[in-house]
């Protein structure tokens, strides 16, 4: 595919998006009905796409007033996107077969003002300014790009060293990632992990280096009784797994999305008992709560997400997120450990959250709590660290 046909599939895939397709539904609908598109072709739409969505307010605004032209808004976001990386946008609309119609005298560039400048929902500005202080304006740039590729070293099978080089073997250069011991960052080759034999075999996971981080922080020891409340895929009950030898449990309010624990426990060595009713084995020496959240700190990965969030929803997250504390609570054993982490910036979500729970609970203390952001390379997390008397 040249340059045009790239263009006219992105704004395709983000039309039908803007109707209410999930991206990587739309993308893999795409893909399955484009058997012409080679694999270069399809990392560069989905790069389009996906830029395209990190950037969308910005993006608009470097279209300009146009957006119509057949295209709809997804013309538009993608006119922008290419205006933003600096391309000659005469190759990418040139008007011939395939490709989308030459620019119109009414798509002329405007400077971006205010919260779309940020690429944020105007309500959202203000309390991400509160919570991220005089890191606002960094940390929001960094949202707006791509986030790194990072594994997770399973440090009870491989060393982090053995790991780069059983993974150069593979064509996939890694490099030490400074957030966490057992993080790499691949700088080349990224889409070979997923077919090779180290990622088959258990040794390294895909992992953010922040949610590495915040499992690391976790005072586990071998023999303890660990719950994974809000598991999910369970990548930080493998984590937690490779750190010591504990008993492990995993639970999700959605079943579904634990399918592949057992499968991926399995390849790293590690046994996870899936429980519907963790109460029934309760008390456990440490639960983790890495609660359903705004999602504000891992936008550069689901970047839909942040135009979906609504101070409506924001308010639900945050009714929900108590309550799972609260259970959290009545399962952890005295003197055991309740750990509560966001991938979210917002204060209501991660400090708020943390006093609320301390004032409604007599016995129990905070012993840490940590920020993790992209000006550190990881996601934005929030941990907090809290001790049953």
């Amino acid at each position: 595919m040249r340059s045009p046909g790239r263009a006219a599939a992105a704004i395709e895939i983000l039309d039908q998006i803007l109707a209410g397709a999930p991206a990587e539904k739309a993308l893999l609908a795409w893909g399955r009905a484009s058997r012409f598109a080679g694999s270069k072709d399809r990392a560069a739409v989905r790069d389009l796409v996906f830029d395209a969505l990190r950037q969308r307010r910005s993006a608009l605004a470097m279209a300009g007033t146009g957006g119509g032209m057949g295209g709809g808004m997804g013309r538009a976001l993608v006119l922008g996107v290419l205006r933003l990386r600096g391309e000659d946008i005469g190759l990418w609309f040139d008007g011939s077969d395939h490709a989308p119609a030459p620019l119109s005298e009414s798509e002329t560039p405007r400077s971006a003002e205010g919260a779309e400048a940020f690429d944020i929902p105007d309500w959202l500005e203000p309390p991400l300014r509160e919570a991220l202080g005089a890191d606002f304006v960094p940390v929001m740039a960094a949202m707006r790009l791509r986030a790194p590729v990072i594994l997770r070293v399973n440090t009870a099978r491989i060393s982090r060293e053995a790991a780069i080089a059983a993974l150069a073997a593979e064509g996939i250069e890694t490099v030490p990632h400074p957030l966490a011991a057992t993080a790499l960052e691949a700088r080349s080759g990224q889409r070979l992990i997923a077919s090779g034999r180290v990622f088959a075999d258990g040794l390294v996971e895909l992992q953010d280096a922040a949610s590495q981080a915040v499992v690391l922080g976790l005072p586990l020891k071998d023999g303890m009784k660990v719950l994974d409340l809000c598991a999910g895929g369970g990548g930080k009950t493998l984590a937690m797994g490779a750190m010591a030898r504990l008993s492990l449990t995993a639970h999700d309010a959605s079943p579904r999305r634990m399918e592949d624990l057992k499968t991926r426990a399995a390849r790293a060595g590690l046994q996870v008992r899936l429980s519907a009713r963790p109460e029934d084995a309760a008390p456990y020496d440490l639960v983790l709560t890495d609660v359903p959240c705004s999602g504000s700190g891992s936008w550069r990965r689901d970047p839909e997400g942040k135009w979906q969030l609504t101070p409506e929803r924001l308010a639900a997250l945050t009714h929900l997120q108590a309550e799972i504390l609260d259970r959290a609570a009545a399962m952890t054993a005295r003197g055991g450990w309740l750990a509560y982490a966001t991938c979210s910036f917002l204060r209501a979500e991660n400090e708020d959250q943390v006093e609320a729970f301390l004032a409604r609970h007599a016995g129990w203390t905070r012993a840490s709590s940590r920020r993790y952001g992209p000006l550190e390379g990881g996601d934005g997390f929030f941990s907090a660290l809290l001790s049953r008397a």
